[in-house]
């Protein structure tokens, strides 16, 4: 062969091999959509929460960051300015999409994400509700969760029977007062309905008749003095107990959605020198609250299990993505419940419950 046939040669065989080094990076584009980010080899997921002010969800992205270490999972965290803040929730949706995750573990602040989560799931992500279960339960693939109701009812029975049969004036620090959320509702319908106060609309609060007999403990009559909006926040907390006081003064039992809400209607209650008085009852079980309790601040609270939940939601996505099995419900409910445990130092017979030093072993851990 002569030069100019072997270079004529030559370069058709550059070109060959470009055409298929081309080739082989449009096919390995490709194979990096359908639910890992493009970016990456790795199963892609993002872990979206209502705030990190709240130590709670801060717990639940420390777990989420931990198993994503373990098993080579590409995690985004993006979280809301404050709870109730679904704009920035639904934008870090958006953004998930885009980059082509397997799928999203949510504590969704509101319904008002449900149309974000449908899309999501329609671009083939797999969404996971942490904490909170949308409404419909459906909303979402499945949900990861407390039981919030039967966390209600314990630290409603405990109350009750702390009461010894007494006169119960009753101020409820709820959530939100202009948003629905199924744990706003779930825990204060299932407090009142472990004090033995009839409800109207379960999945409503503030509509219960606001006075007569309760039947938990020994029974009594009631009064609801009100329900005030925390945004699960101590200061906003202490708030809502300064405008229920300034009501009606006579309270003398206290159900808070969560801790942070809980001390923060402590400092008023301590302010007008009814905190030896009150009843004071929460959920969630932080080590905080937990200490709390340990000090006499909260009488008892139902602690719940984020870094659970936040790994459980992890592995699943994970087998989803190697395998195609999906996770399943406890029997009997429309979420996977993570189970509580009410604590406080002050026991019921018939009422089961840890003490404040074994829920400090077990604080927002498994």
């Amino acid at each position: 062969m002569n030069s100019t046939a072997r270079r004529s040669s030559a370069r058709r065989a550059i070109a060959t091999l470009s055409i298929a080094a081309i080739a082989a990076l449009g096919l390995a584009a490709c194979s990096s959509s359908g639910g890992t980010n493009s970016s990456s080899s790795k199963v892609g997921v993002a872990l979206i929460v209502k705030t990190t002010t709240n130590p709670y969800f801060v717990a639940m992205e420390d777990a989420a960051k931990a198993a994503a270490k373990k098993d080579g999972v590409s995690l985004t965290l993006a979280a809301g300015k404050k709870d109730g803040d679904a704009t920035t929730q639904i934008q870090a949706i958006e953004d998930s999409i885009s980059r082509g995750d397997k799928g999203i573990l949510i504590t969704p602040t509101d319904n008002t994400v449900n149309s974000a989560i449908a899309k999501a799931r329609k671009a083939g992500l797999y969404v996971i509700a942490l904490d909170t279960a949308p409404d419909p339960a459906n909303a979402v693939d499945i949900t990861f969760a407390t039981d919030n109701r039967a966390a209600g009812v314990a630290i409603g029975k405990w109350a009750a029977a702390q009461l010894d049969g007494k006169k119960a004036v009753i101020g409820l620090v709820d959530l939100f007062s202009n948003q629905v959320a199924s744990v706003d509702y779930d825990r204060d319908q299932g407090f009142l309905a472990g004090m033995g106060i009839p409800l109207n609309d379960a999945n409503k609060n503030g509509d219960e008749a606001p006075s007569g007999k309760y039947t938990g403990g020994k029974g009594g009559d009631y009064v609801i003095a009100g329900n005030q909006p925390s945004n699960g926040d101590e200061a906003d907390g202490r708030t809502a107990m300064e405008t229920e006081l300034s009501k009606n003064p006579n309270i003398n039992v206290v159900y808070a959605i969560n801790e942070p809400a809980a001390f923060g209607a402590y400092e008023a209650l301590k302010a007008a020198g009814k905190e030896k008085s009150t009843i004071l009852v929460a959920i969630d079980g932080g080590c905080t609250g937990v200490k709390e309790v340990s000090q006499g601040i909260i009488g008892a609270t139902s602690q719940q299990y984020p870094s659970q939940m936040a790994q459980l939601g992890m592995e699943a996505i994970v087998k989803l993505a190697k395998t195609g099995k999906k996770p399943t419900t406890s029997a009997g409910l429309d979420f996977f419940n993570t189970g509580s445990k009410l604590i406080t130092d002050k026991p019921v017979d018939g009422l089961p419950s840890i003490t404040s030093a074994a829920g400090t072993q077990t604080c927002w851990g498994n």
